[in-house]
C-alpha cells in the first residue's frame, strides 16, 4: 500500500464524515418538522432553519461518491453493485426529500403543503435509517467472489446488526438535528427541542451498548483491531454524554459539536475496522484491499493536486454561507 492509497482511503472516510456531521442535522431538522413542530409557523420555522444551507451540505455526499469512484472505482463497483437497491431507495428518499422544499412553497392550500411536510419528514427518517443500514451490513461481511462480485440476500441486508445500525443512525441525526433547531430558533420550538433531546439520549446510550456488543459479536472489528475499536466506541459514549449533559446545562453550541463529532467517531470506528480493506467479504479470501481497489499512481497524484488547489476556496465559502446565516430563526 502507498501513501496517496492510504491518503485517499482516509480522504473517502473525512468525505462522509462531513456527510454526516453537516446532512445529519438537516435529517433530524427534517423529521421534526412532523413530530415537534405544532403549527404551520413552527414548521416553516424549523425548514427556515436549513433552508439556506441543507443542499450546500448535501455536495459532501456526491463528493464522497466522487471521490470513491476516482481513487477506488473497483471498491465503488462492488459497494455500488451490492448495494445497488439499499442505494436505490437512498436516492429515492433524496429526490423525495429535495424537491418537498420546492413543492411546499408553491403548493397554493394549506393542504398540500402538509401533504409535502409529511413527505419531508418520513424521507427524512428513511434515508439515515438506510445509509445506517447499509453500512452496518457491510462490514459484517458479504457473500463475494474473487471478482468482487456481491451476491447478495435478503439477510445480507437486513439483520440485526444492520437493522440496529440504521436505527442507531436515525437516532443519532434525530438528536443532532433537535441540537441544531436549540441552537438555530427561538421561542417555544427551541425549548421542545432541547426537552426531546434530552429524554431521547436516554434511548440512544441502550442504543450504543447494544451496537457495541452486535460488533463484537458479527464483525472482525475486535479481532483485528482490538484497541483502536475499544477507544472509538468509548469516543462515541464519551461524546454522546457530553452532548446529553450540554443539553442539560442548555450549552447548546457545545451539545450540537459534540452530536456532530459522535458521527465522525462512527465513520472513523468503521474505516478503520475495514482498514485495510475496502469490502470485506465472508470468505476473507475475496476481501478487496486498498492496495487492490485504487487508481493508478498517477490518477491519485493528479487528484491530490487538484484538491489542495480547490478545497481551500470550498471550504471558505461553506464557512461564509454559515456565517451570513448565523442568525436564529424566530417564530
Amino acid at each position: 500500500m502507498t501513501g496517496l492509497q492510504l491518503f485517499w482511503f482516509i480522504i473517502v472516510g473525512v468525505l462522509f464524515s462531513g456527510f454526516f456531521f453537516l446532512e445529519g442535522f438537516d435529517y433530524g431538522v427534517g423529521m421534526s418538522t412532523i413530530t415537534i413542530a405544532k403549527d404551520k409557523r413552527e414548521i416553516e420555522q424549523t425548514i427556515g432553519s436549513i433552508g439556506p444551507v441543507w443542499d450546500l451540505n448535501e455536495v459532501w455526499l456526491l463528493t464522497a461518491g466522487g471521490a470513491m469512484f476516482a481513487s477506488f472505482p473497483y471498491w465503488y463497483a462492488s459497494l455500488f453493485s451490492g448495494f445497488y437497491l439499499v442505494l436505490f431507495l437512498i436516492l429515492v428518499g433524496l429526490i423525495f426529500r429535495g424537491v418537498t422544499f420546492e413543492f411546499r412553497h408553491h403548493s397554493h392550500t394549506e393542504k398540500g403543503k402538509m401533504i409535502w411536510t409529511r413527505i419531508l419528514g418520513v424521507a427524512s427518517f428513511a434515508i439515515p435509517f438506510l445509509f445506517g443500514l447499509m453500512f452496518t451490513a457491510m462490514i459484517q461481511g458479504v457473500p463475494m467472489d474473487e471478482k468482487g462480485n456481491v451476491m447478495a440476500t435478503f439477510t445480507t441486508y437486513v439483520n440485526f446488526l444492520s437493522v440496529v445500525g440504521g436505527v442507531a443512525v436515525m437516532l443519532l441525526s434525530w438528536l443532532h438535528g433537535l441540537n441544531y433547531l436549540a441552537l438555530k430558533t427561538e421561542g417555544d420550538l427551541r425549548e421542545r427541542a432541547a426537552r426531546v433531546a434530552n429524554k431521547l439520549y436516554f434511548v440512544l446510550y441502550a442504543g450504543e451498548v447494544v451496537f457495541a456488543i452486535l460488533v463484537a459479536l458479527y464483525t472482525d472489528f475486535f479481532d483485528k483491531h482490538f484497541l483502536e475499536t475499544l477507544i472509538l466506541l468509548a469516543v462515541i459514549v464519551v461524546l454522546t454524554l457530553i452532548a446529553h449533559l450540554s443539553v442539560r446545562a442548555k450549552k447548546e453550541m457545545t451539545a450540537f459539536l459534540a452530536s456532530g463529532l459522535t458521527f465522525i467517531a462512527l465513520v472513523a470506528l468503521i474505516f478503520q475496522g475495514m482498514f485495510p480493506r475496502v469490502m470485506i467479504a465472508t470468505n476473507a479470501a475475496h476481501s478487496i484491499l486498498i492496495k487492490n481497489a485504487s487508481s493508478t499512481a498517477y490518477t491519485l497524484k493528479t487528484m491530490t493536486l487538484i484538491t489542495l488547489v480547490i478545497l481551500p476556496f470550498v471550504l471558505i465559502y461553506m464557512g461564509w454561507t454559515y456565517f451570513i446565516f448565523r442568525k436564529r430563526i424566530e417564530k
